[in-house]
């Protein structure tokens, strides 16, 4: 037996004589057990043979129950001698006394005697004579007028439909990015219950949860980041509390890319400076375009144009001997003159 009959047995043992008029449920009660837990130890007790019952039909057709639960297991023979010893007729069981049932009423009959049916209830047809009282003819049924088309109002679409509010109009997600942040937030109600949003108040702010997907967070960040820090408070909208942390707590953009820089131009072979003329000793030089003088060469050009210009042989300090040299042969070369 489990720790409910023996409970059970030893509590209505210890208790005194005039407690043992009481229904073994009523004990039990006393000791907080019911329903369940009652049933099972009372069919404990059966099984075991500590506790028997017996019902009847007792005068007046009512039924009665009588039980007994003994310190020892009893055969159903046994219990039965033990229940005959303590009879009402030994005197040794005290049997609540019963009203006798009420014999029946008397009944009146009603007042006067039976009389037939009476026939009648409809009125008679009216006689129509077609000298004196020609019969109505039927009236012609008026043409109904057809009714004039009315304008039917144009329905707005309702933002908020039954499923719930709108969606977010400013989103630039895909239909992945939004089915991936609707799954995000359909599944925080595993984690917290508080956190359980309809499908349609999902679908609205997916557009939100999908901002943060763009910038490169990922499902496991996003939910990690609506679940941490929960208020003390507790959360009294799902819906306003996820909308507000979504849209306060996005992270920022990622800066976008710099431009590849411009692959360097191509290494030009090196030729032979046209600008130091016929009798200066030639010498090569890389050019960057299309240009066919050195870089010296070309101040020199410009400096010999300043010379003719101004009918003077003076030199910058930081001009060389070879800008000096072709410098002069070059204005020399725009007097007429031969250097």
């Amino acid at each position: 037996m489990n720790s409910d009959a023996k409970v059970l047995l030893l509590y209505v043992q210890g208790l005194p004589d005039s407690a043992t008029d009481r229904p073994l449920g009523e004990l039990a009660r006393k000791l907080d057990m019911k329903g369940r837990s009652y049933q099972q130890a009372k069919k404990q007790l059966t099984e075991n043979g500590y506790f028997h019952e017996w019902r009847s039909q007792g005068d007046g057709g009512r039924w009665m129950t009588e039980q007994l639960l003994s310190s020892t297991p009893l055969t159903r023979d046994e219990a039965g001698s033990v229940r005959a010893k303590l009879s009402p007729e030994a005197g040794q069981l005290a049997r609540p006394e019963q009203q006798p049932c009420p014999p029946p009423g008397a009944r009146f009959p009603t007042v006067g005697e039976p009389i037939p049916r009476s026939v009648g209830g409809y009125e008679p047809e009216e006689e129509h004579d077609e000298k004196n009282n020609p019969p109505n003819p039927p009236s012609e049924p008026k043409p109904k007028p057809q009714p004039q088309p009315q304008p039917q109002p144009q329905l707005k679409p309702n933002p908020e439909s039954e499923d719930g509010p709108a969606p977010d109009p400013d989103t630039t997600a895909t239909p992945r990015q939004l089915a991936r942040a609707e799954r995000v937030l359909l599944s925080l109600r595993h984690s917290r219950r508080e956190l359980l949003l309809g499908v349609g108040e999902a679908r609205a702010l997916a557009g939100k949860a999908a901002r943060w997907l763009e910038r490169g967070v990922t499902e496991s960040d996003l939910r990690h980041a609506l679940l941490a820090e929960p208020p003390k408070e507790g959360v009294r909208s799902a819906f306003g509390f996820l909308g507000h942390r979504l849209t306060h707590k996005c992270p920022v953009p990622a800066a976008p890319a710099a431009p590849p820089e411009p692959p360097p131009p191509p290494v030009r072979a090196l030729i032979v400076c046209t600008g130091t003329g016929t009798d200066a000793e030639e010498h090569l030089f890389r050019p960057l375009g299309d240009e066919t003088e050195c870089a010296e060469c070309r101040r020199a050009t410009a400096y010999a144009s300043w010379m003719v210009d101004t009918d003077t042989y003076d030199f910058p300090a930081d001009m060389t001997w070879r800008q000096r040299v072709v410098a002069v042969a070059k204005a020399d070369a725009l007097r007429g003159r031969t250097a």
